[in-house]
């Protein structure tokens, strides 16, 4: 026992002296994990409030209020925060969300268009993941590399032409919005279902930056609740449909989900309480944080991509691998591993991501220190008590 705390501290002790750079992490304030370390951790709860094998049944489980009371409040906030009828928070994780909608919303058979992994979709979506195991066919969406966004007029050509059941947009490759409002027309005219991924972007929608897919005519939103938005790992639905929302309801229960962690909804109540109050502050400064970041990286040799439009519009800044590899001799890989040994954190593919050090209260000044860290990192400078001393100043914000 005292081997697995030892490990957990030693894990947690070093991750505190750590930047992190990775798009899809956050860090969790003491409140929210007080709320994962609760006695909700090992409770059930399953309203039912009908006949079922023959009985009627109010709740399959007792001593429930207070798993019943926080779902309520979660969807409560969640609904004001993002202006969104419907919301559950039921999946557990952003890839169940998207197998669940996929679910609710195809039949066997059906056609669903999306990005490509190799245009920065999520792989989940493409052929051989969510659409072979659940029976469906897959069409990738046109996509235009140079300026990274998905081709509108190809795009609604090959809507009008395949008549697909559901268009996703959304990425995990994500610097600038989607097209929503342009497609949402073509999708209409077919009988398809508009969804947007927003798992990466979550945070950033909820705080008005970004844009509102569901206010420029997506059917419904995936999410989860761990990258851009700060809570603990775990998926959502969020819809203004009714019709759509039933559809989903009928596919939690023993089909996609059974019990849904209520320590984990509680905690995501209480991040939700938080973004409440300054969400709007935190989201402006990630994409704040994430201009500076490239601009002060492209200063310093490591060539961010899409300068011409501005870097990115969200927390993720994209690398140049041709031009990390011409001037630094390494891929994404190698660098990762170089920049950790030194105390900063980022995902192997070329992926920045300001939304927890925006957390931690750092702005553009900061940026400019960390690409520093970077480049001499990177030039085989030992900074590892640099980057601790930097980083010991900066604590949880609550904007």
């Amino acid at each position: 026992m005292n081997q697995i705390s030892d490990i957990v501290e030693k894990h947690e002790i070093w991750r505190s002296q750590c930047i992190n750079l990775i798009s899809s992490e956050n860090i969790l304030s003491n409140e929210t994990r007080r709320m994962l370390a609760s006695d909700m951790a090992s409770r059930y709860t399953l309203p039912i409030n009908k006949e079922i094998h023959g009985t009627f049944v109010e709740n399959a489980y007792r001593g429930t209020a207070g798993l019943d009371d926080i779902e309520a409040l979660a969807n409560s906030l969640a609904s004001s925060i993002f202006n969104v009828k419907h919301v559950t928070f039921a999946p557990l994780s952003g890839h169940i969300a998207a197998i669940g909608a996929c679910l609710s919303l195809c039949e066997k058979g059906d056609t669903i268009m999306a990005l490509a992994s190799k245009h920065g979709g999520y792989d989940g979506y493409n052929a051989d993941y969510i659409p072979d195991m659940l029976g469906f066919k897959y069409e990738a969406i046109p996509f235009i590399t140079d300026t990274w966004n998905i081709n509108v007029e190809a795009t609604i050509e090959k809507i009008i032409h395949l008549k697909p059941k559901l268009v996703v947009l959304g990425a995990s490759f994500f610097p600038f919005p989607h097209p929503v409002k342009e497609l949402s027309k073509a999708c209409k005219e077919v009988g398809a279902y508009l969804a947007y991924d927003g798992c990466h972007v979550l945070g950033l929608i909820g705080g008005g930056e970004f844009q509102d897919p569901l206010a420029e005519g997506a059917d419904l939103l995936i999410g989860n609740t761990h990258k851009s938005f700060y809570g603990p790992q775990g998926g959502c639905l969020m819809t203004n449909d009714d019709a759509i929302f039933g559809k989903i309801k009928e596919n939690l229960t023993w089909r996609t989900v059974d019990n849904i962690h209520w320590n984990r909804i509680a905690a995501t109540a209480q991040a939700l309480a938080e973004f409440s109050r300054g969400g709007e502050i935190y989201a402006d400064q990630v994409v704040k944080n994430s201009k500076a970041l490239a601009q002060a990286l492209e200063e310093r040799g490591m060539i961010p991509l899409f300068k011409e439009l501005g870097y990115t519009a969200s927390h993720q800044v994209i690398l140049d691998p041709q031009a990390l590899q011409d001037e630094w001799n390494m891929d994404f890989n190698t660098m990762a591993i170089k920049l950790e040994t030194n105390n900063i954190i980022t995902d192997a593919v070329g992926r920045l991501g300001t939304n927890e050090v925006t957390r931690l209260g750092m702005k553009e000044s900061e940026m400019e220190i960390i690409a520093e860290f970077i480049k001499k990192a990177l030039n085989g400078e030992k900074i590892v008590n640099n980057v601790e001393l930097f980083r010991k100043k900066y604590v949880i914000q609550h904007y």
